[in-house]
């Protein structure tokens, strides 16, 4: 299916990144009955078309609307290709109630923190997403528990970005295949700026159809040996992985 993260808190807070075309059914397979906010990566269709099926999950907000949050880029196109959406026509159940929302900033959601990381996707500006949970110590300071980076549909990672997502617990990045791809990382490129980026455990999403999860699998560990990295766990994500951060 296609890819996207579901993401509950300590807490019980619950957030999506993406709604793909599948949404619908991966939402039913993970068992999602409530969600406190979206946040979108860019606007292709992969990764945006299932955003009706959030109809019935929006009833949850009662009278406020489920918050969409992105970069400037993808909510323009999000209004545009989901115009009916927005229209003050029909009510209730025949749309979903949702509130598209610019982002730069980190935005909150009880103990996570979202924070959205700017990469390019060719010539394309889109954003990758930062979720750090906080624990609350002695003395009321607030440390946190366990950071993830979600890099999805990446080509190029700025330098500014890069050192805004050093060292996370876990990277989730997009490698399209070994061959190479005008927008998208090799498995190669994904895993070399995996390196830069200081993560023990990495993951490559968004594949292509051509490599199966044996041939990824097998591909990092080759890597690993002729990069010297074997303490740093490399591999394939798959539908329906759950991490632990």
């Amino acid at each position: 299916m296609r890819s996207s993260l579901y993401i509950e808190g300590r807490a019980g807070e619950r957030a999506v990144i993406d709604t793909g075309p599948e949404f619908r059914l991966q939402a039913i397979r993970a068992g999602i009955t409530r969600l406190d906010a979206v946040f979108l990566t860019h606007a292709h269709a992969d990764h945006v078309h299932g955003l009706d099926d959030l109809r019935p999950l929006c009833r949850e907000h009662h009278e406020k609307s489920m918050p969409v949050y992105s970069n400037r880029y993808t909510i323009e196109e999000l209004r545009e290709r989901f115009s009916y959406v927005f229209r003050h026509t029909q009510q209730g159940g025949g749309k979903p109630r949702i509130n598209p929302q610019v982002i730069q900033e980190t935005v909150r959601i009880g103990a996570l923190s979202f924070t959205p990381i700017p990469v390019k996707h060719g010539i394309l500006d889109i954003v990758g997403w930062k979720i750090v949970e906080t624990r609350l110590e002695e003395g009321g300071a607030q440390e946190p528990a366990g950071e993830a980076v979600y890099l999805t549909d990446t080509s190029m990672i700025p330098d500014t970005s890069l050192d805004l997502i050093r060292s996370p617990d876990v990277l989730i990045i997009g490698g399209l295949r070994v061959r190479p791809h005008e927008t998208h990382f090799t498995f190669h490129e994904a895993l070399q700026v995996a390196l830069q980026i200081h993560s023990p455990r990495v993951y490559i999403t968004h594949i292509c159809h051509k490599h199966s999860y044996q041939e990824i699998e097998a591909y990092c560990r080759t890597f690993q040996v002729a990069q010297s990295c074997t303490e740093i766990f490399m591999g394939s994500a798959y539908d329906g992985l759950e991490l632990e951060v």
